[in-house]
């Protein structure tokens, strides 16, 4: 007896492609990364024998935290998944004489590796045009891509889906109502009570408009200077809903250098402290968190100087302030961090006016920086500014 795979509107319209390019732009939880991983596991991995499949994401941490476990629960739960063909330290798995290779764009030779029968961007946003130039020249068949689409402007909306060849395909959580907890459901519909925009992007998939955004004074570079005045590293713990961030904040010519190192969920102190000496942190760099003393504990008893952060009236309101003073300089390759200063954004009023508090929202790494903020550049801690909006 055959199988009965339950699968989504999404899945079906992802599978009845037949463009060299297929845009998924989609709210929050519509489905689109699941559906694209299955109609890549179920149906173009069983149509030949010896394909490569590159599965890209901008970091791998994001990479691990989202596809990567997508792929994985799908193989497993289809009866697929055989220990023997996943090389993990490769981040690879042979399924039907195919390979498929899980590769972040950390490292730029990546983006050039040899030639590949399918491609699957997940959350394609993160990427730049050089990224997407240097990965579709190099792919043979198709090129799936998805995201929410959190901005107004970008090159998936210029360069790709103009294109002839290409197939757009818009969802929202309601293609995915039936495997969706009604938990989720509720809080996805919250959304409209919270702010309009995040409702337009993540509730109904739609583009942004950004207003009252927080931070103007940011740009992207490619690497921090190498003879920063100081370095100090912020961290914001989360697990299960919120992530855990690790932003390197240096200070060199008056200005901020921002570079993201951690940024995912589901990290157990154990895995942060593990985490943090495989990125070469050493006891005598000062690491500024989140004021848990547990978690800070359990780290420090791993040998990482590990303090807590300043928190006070108003402390929130202060270190924004402290970040709108300085020039502020994000490394390319810190998609999260970036996806934050585009949308950290003040809460508005009933008439839309922005108001003087922030929406409590794409802010862990943000968190983070405004931590090292407080510590570092605040020179009177026990005397708060007064401040405002600048």
């Amino acid at each position: 007896m055959r199988k009965v795979i339950q699968v989504s509107s999404v899945f079906r319209k992802n599978e009845a492609a037949k463009t060299k390019i297929v845009v998924n732009q989609g709210s929050s939880r519509s489905g689109k990364t699941y559906s694209i991983l299955m109609v890549l596991i179920l149906v173009k991995a069983l149509e030949q024998d010896d394909g490569v499949f590159t599965i890209v994401r901008k970091t791998m941490p994001s990479l691990k935290a989202t596809a990567m476990r997508d792929f994985f629960e799908i193989l497993k739960n289809h009866g697929m998944y055989d220990e023997k063909f996943h090389n993990k330290t490769e981040n690879t798995y042979q399924l039907n004489g195919n390979l498929f290779e899980f590769v972040s764009l950390d490292q730029p030779q990546k983006k050039r590796g040899a030639k590949r029968t399918y491609l699957f961007l997940n959350e394609a946003n993160e990427l730049n045009l050089e990224d997407w130039i240097q990965l579709s020249i190099r792919t043979e068949k198709q090129i799936f891509i998805d995201y929410n689409p959190s901005m107004e402007e970008h090159w998936i909306y210029d360069v790709v889906i103009p294109r002839t060849d290409c197939t757009f395909i818009q969802s929202t959580y309601k293609d995915n109502l039936k495997f969706l907890p009604e938990e989720v459901v509720k809080e996805i519909e919250n959304l409209k009570n919270i702010d309009d925009n995040y409702w337009r992007v993540y509730g109904l998939g739609l583009p942004g408009q950004i207003k009252g955004l927080i931070f103007d004074n940011w740009d992207l570079v490619d690497e921090l200077p190498e003879d920063c005045k100081w370095v100090v590293y912020g961290m914001d713990f989360g697990f299960t809903n919120d992530p855990t961030a690790l932003i390197k904040v240096g200070m060199e010519g008056g200005e901020l250098w921002l570079d993201e190192l951690i940024y995912n969920r589901g990290l157990t102190n154990q895995d942060i402290a593990k985490w943090m000496g495989e990125l070469g942190l050493r006891w005598v760099d000062e690491v500024i968190a989140d004021n848990q003393p547990k978690c800070i504990y359990e780290i420090k008893k791993e040998g990482f100087n590990v303090v807590a952060t300043f928190k006070g009236k108003d402390s929130i309101l202060a270190g924004l302030d402290i970040m709108k003073r300085f020039r502020i300089h994000i490394t390319k390759r810190s998609g999260n961090l970036i996806r934050e200063f585009k949308n950290y954004k003040w809460k508005e009023d009933q008439s839309g006016k922005a108001t003087n508090e922030p929406i409590d929202k794409f802010n862990h790494g943000i968190d983070a920086v405004r931590y090292v903020c407080l510590a570092k550049v605040m020179v009177n801690r026990k005397r708060m500014w007064k401040v405002g909006r600048v």
